[in-house]
């Protein structure tokens, strides 16, 4: 059996191969880390739209009258208060507060949910987020992963792109809207969300129709876009990785993403702990840092201060819009403010560093 035999495959594999992508394993996926080259197609992103097969992530679905309040006790925020066609970052914490995944749900309708957990960690959100469901509570969950397939369409044009596939009132569409739509003649969950940091859309779709429809889009001008250039755009946008930038040993509040979280609900399971992290404070915060010297800073390049080791990078790369080195990484909370150097042993070389306020890179929106 060859390592691509014990791969899954997505519904666009076929399509990825025919444009040339380059397959490589991915979170137990075979998925394109490029077509072109990683720069080019960030760039295309930035400066007119492309196209990322992100069928990999996880898709799971609740229904039921106590669907929200199953969801409410594991996701970092209120789940009840959500309104019908819209969607919420959120983190989902173990009981001492370590990260889990990071999720975005939908509420498709009074008593439908659909969470989107990173493809690693579907299994782990499943067993956690079931382990707190009673005999008594009237909800079924399904993962439906193979079911549908998933588009990110992202970029300043996206909108214009789309608006000739839909009957969507895209212009009227904010940031976390979702709407139950067609796209193509095709039923489609069409989101106004991504991990660019560009305006653009998530479209979640019958998985057979995922060619078809990849393709109207390339028709119109998108680039198809792989994983490296995914990686690029989200750390220019200071955007989290989990199994990167945060895990079960990191909270919340250490990771920056304290702004998601309401942790004094009543039933919360992480609620307890989050509020002892929020009460107490933390000794170390995620940073992100430009490089001042030359070189790139990668995971696990150690961040020190003079002769002493106070971190680790967590994500570098050369960001190709800022046309500068940048990174993320956590450091004591005494080096976390704005304009403090740090040291990043690039390879045996000790290169400047500067801590610098986060997003590296944020769209300019039209007044």
């Amino acid at each position: 059996m060859t390592v691509s035999d014990e791969l899954r495959r997505t519904p666009l594999f076929e399509t990825h191969v025919s444009l040339g992508g380059r397959m490589v394993p991915f979170a137990g996926w075979e998925m394109p880390i490029q077509y072109s080259s990683i720069l080019e197609e960030a760039r295309a992103v930035r400066s007119k739209a492309g196209l990322f097969d992100v069928s990999h992530m996880g898709r799971v679905d609740f229904r039921g009258a106590d669907a929200a309040s199953v969801l409410d006790r594991s996701l970092s925020v209120s789940v009840p208060g959500l309104r019908i066609g819209r969607a919420r970052y959120n983190i989902i914490c173990d009981e001492a507060g370590g990260i889990i995944d990071d999720c975005i749900v939908y509420r498709r309708d009074e008593q439908r949910f659909l969470l989107i957990p990173n493809s690693a960690n579907t299994g782990a959100v499943l067993e956690w987020v079931s382990r707190w469901v009673s005999s008594a509570d009237d909800v079924q969950i399904d993962e439906v992963t193979t079911d549908l397939a998933m588009i990110a369409h992202q970029g300043p044009e996206a909108a214009s792109m789309l608006s000739d596939l839909t009957p969507a009132d895209i212009a009227s569409m904010r940031p976390f809207a979702a709407v139950e739509t067609e796209v193509g003649g095709v039923p489609t969950l069409l989101a106004r969300t991504g991990y660019t940091g560009e305006d653009g859309f998530e479209l979640i779709l019958p998985s057979d129709a995922a060619p078809d429809i990849w393709r109207a889009l390339m028709d119109r001008g998108a680039v198809p876009c792989g994983l490296g250039a995914r990686d690029v755009l989200r750390l220019e946008a200071g955007l989290l990785l989990h199994g990167n930038d945060m895990d079960r040993s990191t909270n919340p509040y250490e990771a920056g993403l304290e702004r998601f979280v309401n942790p004094d609900r009543e039933g919360y399971t992480a609620g307890e702990a989050l509020r002892r992290a929020r009460d107490d404070g933390v000794s170390r915060r995620m940073v992100g840092f430009n490089m001042v010297g030359r070189g790139i800073a990668r995971h696990g390049y150690a961040i020190t201060h003079g002769s002493e080791q106070i971190g680790e990078v967590t994500s570098g790369s050369h960001s190709p819009t800022l046309d500068r080195s940048i990174g993320l990484g956590y450091v004591p909370t005494g080096f976390s403010a704005e304009g403090s150097r740090v040291q990043i042993d690039v390879r045996g070389r000790s290169v400047e560093a500067e801590v610098t306020a986060l997003p590296f890179y944020s769209r300019k929106r039209s007044a």
